[in-house]
């Protein structure tokens, strides 16, 4: 495989991961955005109008939990035999008359498509909607180089000319209402009707008309791609404006930058995925565009065709025997359209491109959860489990969440010599657990809890690391005595029988009247 010797080393070391990594704790962050009013009824409104979408038309299909099977089977199987796949890949893309360039990390992504723009002569672009260069921070990358990039997708505009951040892998711009959306445009776009209502009809004409120059004079294209299928060398993008293949069809160069996990084997793979996709995505039954190409077509289409392939840490991921199916993600955003917690913080909180429940995973998986910026991540769930029953292919975030949280705590326990409070009571409760004797000595001390609750009948406060469970709760009085004290001082045995077994056993276990 041509300059792909990165697939043979699954923990080769990543320089720049671009976006991954979050500038701040999310505990921090979350305690801020928090404290946005108005971006928690934005969150609010538009997450459940689109889970209630997707709802109805998952409804609609009696096969839908055999179709969430069949996608996480070939997702598993694909991750599996990645390196014959992306190889075959490969082959059948270059012999169509597409080129292939392979990056390790964001800023080799990064060099390798402004060289290419830079042989063009161009010094403007056209971008359809993608994670992957949002990942690698392409946009900021051109702009130093003095490329500029235009998103045209609605939502990524929007977020683009506000100088903002993307808060959401399908919905970039849902952290913000159509008043805001009015405001923004006329702030921003260098011809804009000044009687501008926010009437969502009247924002996207005013997009369309700001866009349509830039199509129809672009000679650089750049995208991501939603799937390629190994067998035939093709690339898709699914989207639902028209934008995409706009970029996609009259550009005369085209530039894709696709993650190594987005294959898929065949085409027939693709159709659980053109189901599953946009019913967990946006409600709807199949999506309003779907582009595929394949290579270069001589008279149709660009003519200069190149893809580029990025690692940036998925190999990383892929050693991880736990967390590996994260790599499984389509991007469709279901679980975060059902996370309690993201619905109240937004994704600014998570800092990584990829934010909700499986940016959680996905950040730290990519960059090693010692990353100091993402090692705050895995906690930002209830593992309530709601994104594992939303998920498409049924990945098991709290699951992972979990094994990240104590790949996190052994991470820290090597650096630290002296126990922390929770090494102490994870060491109380080995010691109490471990014998019956231990736990009953511990018991005689419950009057002491009924002593602390006093006549409220409650603990109102937990010293220690204990303390932050009763931030927002209380606990109840501890009884004056145990189940094993009560049965002792009112359950005398007259015999060596053990209560609860039929017939009777003594305490050797041997039935009565037989040789021990």
């Amino acid at each position: 495989m041509s300059n792909n010797t990165f697939l043979g080393m699954p923990t080769l070391p990543v320089f720049g991961h671009g976006n991954l990594n979050a500038t701040e704790p999310f505990p921090k962050a979350a305690h801020r955005e928090l404290g946005n009013e108005q971006l928690r009824a934005n969150l609010g409104h538009a997450t459940h109008t689109i889970r209630d979408k997707r709802l109805k038309v998952v409804a609609e299909l009696p096969d839908w939990e055999e179709m969430r099977n069949a996608g996480s089977a070939i997702k598993d199987a694909t991750m599996a035999n990645l390196p014959a796949l992306l190889e075959q890949f490969e082959a059948n893309f270059t012999a169509r008359g597409g080129i292939i360039h392979w990056a390790r990390d964001a800023q080799e992504a990064n060099e390798i498509v402004t060289s290419l723009i830079r042989a063009t002569g161009e010094t403007e672009v056209v971008k359809v909607k993608s994670m992957a260069t949002q990942e690698i921070g392409l946009n900021e990358y051109l702009e130093e180089q003095g490329i500029a990039a235009y998103e045209t997708d609605l939502a990524e505009l929007i977020v683009q000319l506000d100088h903002d951040k993307p808060s959401h892998i399908l919905v970039p711009a849902i952290h913000k209402n159509r008043s805001q959306v009015r405001e923004i445009f006329l702030r921003e776009m260098p011809v804009v009707d000044p009687l501008l209502t926010d009437d969502p009809a009247r924002l996207a004409e005013a997009a369309r008309t700001h866009l349509r120059k830039k199509f129809l004079s672009a000679k650089v294209a750049v995208s991501g791609a939603n799937f390629g299928l190994a067998d035939t060398g093709t690339l898709t993008v699914v989207e639902s404006e028209g934008n995409g293949r706009m970029c996609l069809t009259l550009p005369e160069t085209l530039i894709t930058v696709m993650g190594i996990e987005k294959l898929l084997p065949s085409w027939s793979d693709l159709e659980v995925f053109m189901q599953l996709l946009p019913r967990s995505s946006t409600g709807e039954r199949m999506n309003p565009y779907t582009s595929l190409w394949t290579g270069v077509t001589p008279g149709d289409g660009p003519q200069n065709v190149h893809l580029v392939m990025l690692d940036n840490g998925r190999t990383a991921a892929l050693a991880d025997e736990y967390g590996r199916t994260a790599l499984n993600c389509i991007r469709c955003s279901a679980c975060m359209n059902v996370c309690p917690v993201y619905e109240r913080t937004g994704g600014h909180a998570y800092g990584s491109t990829y934010p909700g429940p499986i940016g959680a995973i996905l950040s730290p998986l990519m960059t090693g959860i010692k990353s100091e910026e993402n090692n705050s991540l895995p906690y930002a769930s209830s593992l309530c489990g709601a994104c594992f029953d939303a998920c498409p292919v049924k990945i098991n975030i709290p699951e992972i969440l979990v094994h990240l949280r104590g790949e996190d705590v052994d991470s820290k326990r090597a650096k630290i010599k002296v126990p922390t409070q929770m090494d102490l009571m994870m060491k109380g409760a080995e010691w109490a657990f471990s014998k019956g004797s231990h736990l009953a000595l511990l018991e005689k001390g419950l009057p002491l809890g009924k002593l602390a609750a006093g006549r409220a009948k409650v603990i109102k406060k937990l010293p220690g690391i204990a303390a932050g469970w009763t931030e927002s709760r209380d606990i109840p009085a501890p009884p004056s005595q145990s189940f094993r004290q009560w049965w002792a001082k009112d359950h005398t045995p007259e015999t060596t029988a053990v209560p609860g077994l039929a017939g009777n056993y003594s305490t050797d276990n041997s039935p009565e009247g037989e040789q021990a």
